[in-house]
């Protein structure tokens, strides 16, 4: 990509900022937030935050080449020009959508936010337009789609951050592309990851109990989210027209608040209220979920690959998105019941075995409960899962789902789950106490094993012909955290070696842990 004058990221830029020397015609070649990947003629944007501050490597960043700095510190003195900003992570989106020369503006973005279902729904949406011939790309916390190519967006769910954002929505655009599916999460609307995107479409799946570690309380959460719906207003005419559309859950807590932020257009889905795009006759087997929709006149038959029945509510989510992209009624069902799976979602993992063995990324309280309510269904006998929870994060999620799992599994495995530098025994201790305190019995209805190679095995030690041995929590993540260390996981492969190691097959290797 060409150089970019500095002083042209500064024309449009919205927000206050001050200088002692004005930007000038000074080539920009690239924009960094780590100092250790700057290179010469880049523009660093010195961020605070966690445990690191950006500011304390400006000296660091100027040595590797950086040839301007934004920063919200009073600095003085630097041999390269200095722009303070009240707030960098804000700064960074603006500059990131000028250097990339606003791409977001020639695209039809959609954005999907919630606690569960949005990687899913995203997936939905991207498949119905695929179906339906418009040049869609993806960007979900699984990876980018950008037409052929698939680019893998990172070991841990969240949206990448905006100079990557803004990078995968030019090449969208460079490859001809018209629209956009955005997975939009609550850090990345609270950090700024996804300012400057220029919302067209806003989905909300759900709010509910998730990342209170990070915004504190419920509210603060749901603000988060709201912020995707709020920006519709401020999102710029565009070639492709404006549907500055807010789809609304009307079955969900979340509604009267988004309800009452969303300034223009709005529609619902649901299948307990009276909606715009409205389910019934649902029913739901191994092979998928059917339902009648019920919507714009329409009353027709429905089905989707993906089991469960609370996959219904994404699908009506989906069908509204398409719609408003465009795409006709027709083709927005046919592009429903095309979408064969999603990663690492009520995934089967078939071997031979003669139980049901599936990989799941639930890992709210929620999501557990309707993860193992579709097990529920999918088997008449017994429902083994294994889980953990998070160290570092919401606390209240470890009783929360060790209850949950008591209530709606025969047999609940608790086990590692990203302890972070948290003590893993005394995250399990904290779920062994809620399941006891939930009737549950230790040996007997539950068992706690810190490996999770090991806990995968167990479930598959206890499973008779007939069973469900079903791993949540991390489904397509390719990594797990001990200490401060990013160590090699996926529960997929994790699944297969226990299988392979049960069925006597060879080839397949469980991957190792600190606790193996």
């Amino acid at each position: 990509m060409k150089p970019v004058l500095l002083s042209d990221l500064f024309k449009e830029f919205p927000i206050p900022w001050a200088t002692d020397v004005a930007p000038g015609a000074i080539p920009i070649s690239a924009i960094y937030y780590d100092s250790r990947m700057v290179r010469r003629g880049a523009l660093f944007v010195a961020i605070s935050g966690g445990s690191v501050d950006g500011h304390e490597y400006i000296s660091s960043a100027i040595s590797r080449g950086a040839v301007a700095v934004v920063g919200t510190r009073e600095i003085r003195g630097l041999p390269v020009p200095y722009i303070r900003v009240a707030d960098s992570r804000e700064a960074l989106a603006y500059l990131a959508a000028a250097f990339f020369d606003h791409p977001a503006r020639q695209l039809t973005v959609i954005g999907v936010t919630g606690t569960d279902g949005k990687t899913t729904t995203a997936n939905m949406i991207y498949e119905i337009l695929k179906q339906a011939g418009v040049k869609a790309g993806l960007i979900s916390t699984v990876n980018a789609v950008i037409g052929d190519e698939v680019v893998d967006t990172g070991f841990h769910v969240t949206t990448p951050e905006a100079v990557e954002v803004q990078g995968y929505l030019s090449r969208m655009l460079a490859a001809g592309l018209t629209t956009v599916v955005l997975e939009t999460t609550s850090h990345g609307l609270a950090q700024h990851r996804v300012t400057a995107c220029e919302y067209d479409i806003a989905v909300v799946t759900n709010i509910t109990h998730e990342h209170l570690d990070y915004h504190g309380t419920y509210e603060e959460y749901r603000a988060a989210k709201g912020r995707m719906f709020a920006s519709l207003a401020q999102t710029v005419e565009k070639p492709l027209g404006n549907p500055r559309l807010a789809i609304l859950n009307r079955d969900d807590i979340s509604y009267d608040y988004l309800a009452g932020l969303v300034k223009g257009r709005q529609v619902t889905y649901g299948l307990q209220h009276k909606t715009d795009y409205f389910a019934q006759d649902v029913t739901s087997n191994p092979s998928g979920v059917d339902f009648t929709l019920i919507a714009e006149g329409l009353v027709e038959r429905v089905h989707c690959n993906l089991p469960g029945k609370f996959n219904v509510s994404n699908c009506l989510a989906a069908f509204a998105a398409a719609r408003a992209a465009g795409v006709e009624t027709g083709a927005a069902i046919k592009g429903l019941s095309r979408l064969q799976g999603v990663p690492g979602r009520m995934e089967a993992i078939e071997m031979g075995q003669p139980y049901s063995a599936i990989v799941d990324f639930a890992h709210t309280p929620n999501a557990l409960k309707v993860a193992l309510e579709t097990a529920r269904e999918m088997t008449t006998k017994r429902v083994i899962a294994v889980f953990g929870s998070a160290g570092l994060r919401d606390r209240q999620k470890r009783r929360l789902m060790a209850e949950v799992s008591v209530q709606l599994a025969d047999i609940s495995i608790f086990t590692a789950e990203d302890p972070r530098t948290e003590s893993l025994e005394s995250i399990l201790a904290e779920m062994a106490d809620a399941a006891t305190l939930a009737g549950g019995v230790e040996g007997k209805t539950f068992y706690r094993v810190a490996d999770r190679g090991t806990a995968i095995r167990l479930g598959a030690e206890l499973a008779a012909p007939g069973d469900l041995l079903i791993a949540c929590g991390k489904g397509h993540e390719q990594s797990m955290c001990f200490g401060t260390i990013e160590y090699p996981w996926d529960d997929r492969t994790a699944m297969r070696a226990t299988l392979a190691e049960q069925l006597g097959l060879p080839g397949y290797e469980m991957p190792h842990l600190p606790t193996s």
